[in-house]
């Protein structure tokens, strides 16, 4: 089984638990004077319930299996992506963390460095003498906004690596 087939069985079993879930609620009580939904009384209908009880926890079971599998996979399988002119290679569990919140962490610090909108010009020091008021930057503007763009397009470039790579990855027992 590839990642991408796990996954979409995860989903599944969910969808599949959901629904037994809300049949043990609707159906795990009625008032003596109902007639049970299933079967002819009331043993029947606890035999179902039981069963239903039954099926969500094995579905539970299966869907921390296939977790597992598709975490030890991600963790033991390494891709590497192009960033910046350079290969990068890490597992997927550190792609899926860069994705999710660390490439935008980066970006972020080098948004940061701005000029806080100073302005240069001529102003008057307390004495009421001119002064020349120039910004001293301590970055380098070409470099912070290569940076950005490399953060910018990091997502989707792990996005579209990662694609490929859950489709054709054999899942790990």
């Amino acid at each position: 089984m590839k990642i991408i087939e796990g996954m979409k069985k995860i989903k599944d079993l969910l969808k599949k638990s959901d629904d037994i879930l809300n049949k043990v609620k609707t159906y795990s009580a009625y008032m003596s004077f109902e007639s049970p939904t299933y079967g002819k009384d009331s043993s029947e209908q606890t035999k179902q319930v039981s069963e239903w009880v039954q099926s969500y926890e094995d579905i539970m079971k299966e869907i921390l299996k296939l977790r597992t599998c598709i975490n030890r996979t991600n963790l033991s399988t390494h891709e590497t992506i192009e960033l910046g002119g350079k290969q990068v290679t890490k597992s997927i569990t550190e792609w899926i963390y860069r994705r999710k919140e660390l490439s935008a962490k980066c970006m972020n610090v080098w948004m940061a460095l701005t000029d806080k909108n100073l302005r240069e010009g001529k102003l008057q020091d307390s004495m009421g003498a001119a002064i020349e008021a120039k910004i001293i930057r301590c970055y380098e503007p070409k470099k912070r906004d290569e940076m950005i763009e490399m953060y910018r397009s990091e997502p989707s470039k792990i996005d579209s690596t990662l694609e490929v790579v859950n489709a054709v990855t054999d899942l790990m027992e």
